[in-house]
């Protein structure tokens, strides 16, 4: 996006931050022609930054992920281990259960095969697992419980709820279940 004018960056930004709420409202189907409206530009305007859904769905995927690495780097060195890693797992969990079908659809769309995958979900096992490693030796967590346990749980409570009534708080609540079983508070 460098090199654009002002206003088209804008219009990008705008663009994806329609795009992540329609996603986890409607799901990976969300309409195009909704975020534009939405986000107060045309269609051709989207299509200009986004050729399709499938570029669409990828940007706003790869925004959040970059921004949970993000929020995983600075909870790294909270005083508090486990609630730095409750507070993150709780922030991936929402967003897994908000972003209903994106996985199914980008990899119907070609977009994900297996090795996207697992370069998505190592980039998210490396942003957390310095908070993994630090509640473990709080002894905040079990000792053999990895990040990687934790992102399988996590996906998994995001698939079991995502023909919920409120995907979001019944992910939350599963989550809530999960901590007490591997992470009870003392």
């Amino acid at each position: 996006m460098t090199g654009q004018r002002a206003d088209a960056r804008r219009n990008y930004a705008r663009i994806l931050a329609v795009a992540e709420q329609e996603v986890a409202a409607h799901g990976a189907d969300a309409s195009l022609e909704r975020i534009a409206r939405i986000a107060g530009v045309g269609s051709a305007t989207v299509r200009r930054h986004f050729p399709g859904r499938r570029a669409l769905l990828e940007a706003v995927f790869g925004e959040r992920i970059a921004a949970l690495g993000a929020r995983a780097a600075e909870l790294a060195e909270a005083a508090d281990a486990r609630a730095a890693l409750l507070e993150w797992l709780g922030a991936l969990t929402a967003y897994a259960a908000s972003a209903r079908g994106m996985a199914d659809a980008l990899v119907q769309d070609g977009l994900t095969g297996p090795e996207q995958v697992e370069d998505c979900s190592a980039k998210l096992v490396a942003a957390f697992e310095p908070l993994v490693r630090r509640a473990a030796a709080a002894g905040a967590l079990a000792a053999d419980v990895t990040a990687a346990d934790l992102l399988t749980l996590v996906t998994g409570i995001a698939l079991a709820t995502e023909h919920h009534p409120d995907p979001a708080a019944e992910a939350r609540r599963l989550l809530d279940l999960v901590v007490a079983g591997v992470s009870p508070a003392r």
